[in-house]
C-alpha cells in the first residue's frame, strides 16, 4: 500500500505546509510581544556573537535538513536557492525586527502595532512564497523515492515543532 493513502493525504499536506511556513519563518520565530520589551543594550562584540549564533543555527538547520532530504549532487545547484532564500528571509526579518526593536514600545499606537504585525506577516508570506518556488524546483527534480522521503522529513519536522510549540505554550 502507497504511504500517501487518501486517508493520510490530507494530514500529510498539512504537515508539509506546516514544515515550509516553519522553515519559511522558524529562522526569526519572535513574537511580537518580545518587541514590547525595550531591548538591552548590546555592545558590538555580543551583538556581534548573537548574529554569528543565529547565522550557525540558520546554518545548522540547512545542512540538518541537506543530509535528512539526501540532496545529491546533482541536486546541489538547485538545494543552494532553497538554502539562499532561507538565509535571505532570516536577514528580511531580522532587519525588521532591528527596525521594531528601534522603536520605545510606548512610542506605537495600538493601530501602528497592528501594523507592525501586519509588515511582518507579509514579509513572512513574501519569504515563503520564495521558498516555495525555489523547493518546488528541487522537489520536481527528486525521484519518487527521495519524494517520499522529502516529504516524511518534512511531515516528521511539522509534528516535532508541533509537539515543541505546545510544550513551550504550556509550560508558560
Amino acid at each position: 500500500m502507497s504511504p500517501h493513502t487518501s486517508a493520510s493525504r490530507p494530514a500529510a499536506t498539512t504537515h508539509r505546509w506546516l514544515a515550509l511556513t516553519i522553515l519559511g519563518v522558524a529562522t526569526v520565530a519572535t513574537p511580537l510581544t518580545a518587541f514590547a520589551q525595550p531591548a538591552p543594550r548590546a555592545t558590538p562584540v555580543t551583538r556581534h556573537a548573537a548574529d554569528s549564533m543565529r547565522r550557525e543555527t540558520l546554518d545548522q538547520r540547512i545542512s540538518n535538513m541537506h543530509v535528512a532530504l539526501k540532496i545529491t549532487p546533482a541536486e546541489e545547484a538547485d538545494w543552494t536557492k532553497v538554502a539562499d532564500v532561507m538565509r535571505r528571509n532570516e536577514s528580511n526579518m531580522q532587519k525588521m525586527v532591528v527596525e521594531r526593536r528601534a522603536h520605545i514600545p510606548h512610542e506605537l499606537n495600538a493601530v501602528e502595532d497592528l501594523k507592525t504585525y501586519q509588515r511582518f506577516t507579509q514579509a513572512h508570506v513574501d519569504g515563503l512564497k520564495d521558498l516555495i518556488a525555489s523547493f518546488e524546483t528541487l522537489y520536481a527534480a527528486m525521484p519518487e523515492g527521495q519524494k517520499i522521503v522529502a516529504d516524511h522529513v518534512f511531515a516528521r519536522y511539522g509534528h516535532e515543532r508541533v509537539q515543541t510549540h505546545r510544550a513551550l505554550k504550556s509550560n508558560s
